[in-house]
C-alpha cells in the first residue's frame, strides 16, 4: 500500500470514530397541539357577567392542556367551521387579529381553524407583555396585535384604506375577544388582567412584525393568587 493511500484511509477511520456534534438547539419551539376544546357546559351567562373583573392577582400555577384550548377557543376560536367563523364578531369578516400566546416555554401563534400553537420563540418572555409590576406572574399572557396589511383584501371584497378605520376597528375587535376572555375566566374560576401598558416597540421588535402588524394590547390569564 502506499504511503499517502495509507495515511488517508487512517484519517478517515480516526473521523468515523469521533462522536458527532448535536446539532445546534434551534430557537425556534416545536408546534402544539391543543385538546379539542370543551365548547358545552360552563355557569350561566348572567352569573359569569355578575363575577366578570379584572385581578392583578394572579399564581404562577400552570393551566392544564384542557384549560388552554377552551380559553383559546373562548377568546378567538372557530365555532362555525363551513364559513370559519369565530367567536368574536370583526367588521367585514376581516378577522385581522393575531393572538400571540405567550408560556414559560415559549412563545406561539394560535392558529384558529386548525385550533392549534404555532410556534414563534423560545424562551420566557411573559414579563415583557406589559410595563406593570407582576405581569410575568400569569401563565398565560395573550398579547393582541392587528395585521392591518389584511385591510386591503377584506373577506367582502371591499378593501377599507382609510387608517383611521382600520384602527378604530382594530381596538373594538381586539375588545370583543379580551372580553370572551374576560368571561371564559369567570367562568372557570379564574383571574384575568387586560392591559394597554405595553411597550409596543419592544414586542413588535421581538415578535419580529412587519410595519403592518401593529401590537395593540395584552391580557394575563391564569389561577387566582392565594392570597387575592
Amino acid at each position: 500500500m502506499r504511503r499517502r493511500e495509507f495515511l488517508r484511509g487512517a484519517a478517515l477511520a480516526a473521523a468515523a470514530s469521533r462522536p458527532r456534534r448535536a446539532p445546534a438547539q434551534s430557537q425556534e419551539p416545536a408546534g402544539m397541539a391543543l385538546p379539542k376544546p370543551q365548547t358545552q357546559g360552563g355557569r350561566p351567562l348572567m352569573a359569569v357577567l355578575s363575577d366578570r373583573k379584572t385581578s392583578r392577582e394572579i399564581s404562577d400555577e400552570k393551566l392544564s392542556p384542557q384549560m388552554l384550548s377552551n380559553l383559546l377557543w373562548a377568546a378567538w376560536g372557530v365555532n362555525r367551521p363551513a364559513t370559519r367563523g369565530r367567536t368574536a364578531p370583526s367588521a367585514m369578516n376581516v378577522q385581522e387579529i393575531n393572538l400571540y400566546v405567550f408560556l414559560e416555554e415559549g412563545v406561539y401563534l394560535y392558529d384558529g381553524p386548525s385550533h392549534s400553537l404555532k410556534p414563534v420563540l423560545t424562551g420566557d418572555y411573559r414579563a415583557k407583555t406589559g410595563t406593570q409590576t407582576g405581569v410575568g406572574r400569569a401563565p398565560v399572557s395573550l398579547v393582541y396585535v392587528a395585521d392591518l396589511e389584511k385591510y386591503g383584501a377584506a373577506r367582502s371584497g371591499r378593501a377599507i384604506a382609510d387608517t383611521d378605520v382600520q384602527t378604530a376597528w382594530s381596538n373594538a375587535h381586539a375588545g370583543f375577544i379580551a372580553q370572551n376572555a374576560y368571561l371564559f375566566a369567570a367562568s372557570e374560576g379564574l383571574a384575568s388582567w387586560f392591559r394597554a401598558m405595553v411597550d409596543q416597540p419592544a414586542l413588535s421588535k421581538l415578535l419580529s412584525l412587519r410595519p403592518s402588524e401593529k401590537v395593540l394590547y395584552s391580557q394575563g390569564v391564569g389561577y387566582h393568587s392565594k392570597a387575592s
